[in-house]
């Protein structure tokens, strides 16, 4: 297998980006259970798996996917045998300085190879040098691939916003502390 090169996207990169497809298939969601009570509240996700496969359209559509690029502190891309496959796109939040992974695509016939792993780990290494104390990455709770991913990769669940998206998904919200 060729090896993954990860560089720093052009803009005469960006429309082949554009063109990958962002959603994903799926077996499996996260559900959340909410409960209130005096004094208290509980919220929990749980795994559950569907009756059959289904097709996760990406909370955002091409064009606001391109736009976001435009506030990018970075585009980094995965290179596989010389064509892109890949890319992850990390803003800035300023308080605490913090990389947040806006996008994470991956061609889909090169899923499941470590591209995605490779992206995040030059997330990593490109956050390093800047100061950066976290990386937090943002997904659809019926994303099950990117969410076994950001645990793998070692970061944590710290919060979910129901109805984030456009399309009233949950979005939830993983970190890792910079080491």
């Amino acid at each position: 297998m060729p090896e993954i090169e990860i560089r720093p996207a052009l803009t005469t990169d960006l429309a082949t980006l554009a063109e990958i497809d962002h959603s994903c298939k799926t077996d499996y969601v996260w559900q959340m259970d909410r409960s209130f009570d005096v004094g208290q509240m509980a919220i929990s996700f749980r795994e559950i798996r569907l009756p059959r496969s289904i097709r996760i359209e990406y909370p955002h559509n091409r064009d606001q996917i391109v736009e976001s690029w435009k506030k990018a502190a970075v585009i980094l891309m995965a290179v596989l045998g010389g064509k892109p496959v890949g890319y992850v796109s990390i803003a800035e939040f300023s308080g605490p300085r913090t990389a947040w992974v806006t996008d994470l695509a991956i061609e889909e016939h090169n899923r499941r190879q470590g591209i995605a792993s490779a992206l995040l780990l030059s997330t990593q290494n490109w956050a390093r040098p800047r100061h950066f104390k976290r990386i937090l990455l943002e997904m659809p709770s019926k994303n099950f691939a990117a969410v076994h991913l950001a645990l793998k990769m070692g970061f944590e669940f710290c919060g979910y916003n129901d109805q984030y998206y456009a399309n009233q998904d949950i979005a939830l919200f993983f970190s890792r502390p910079m080491r």
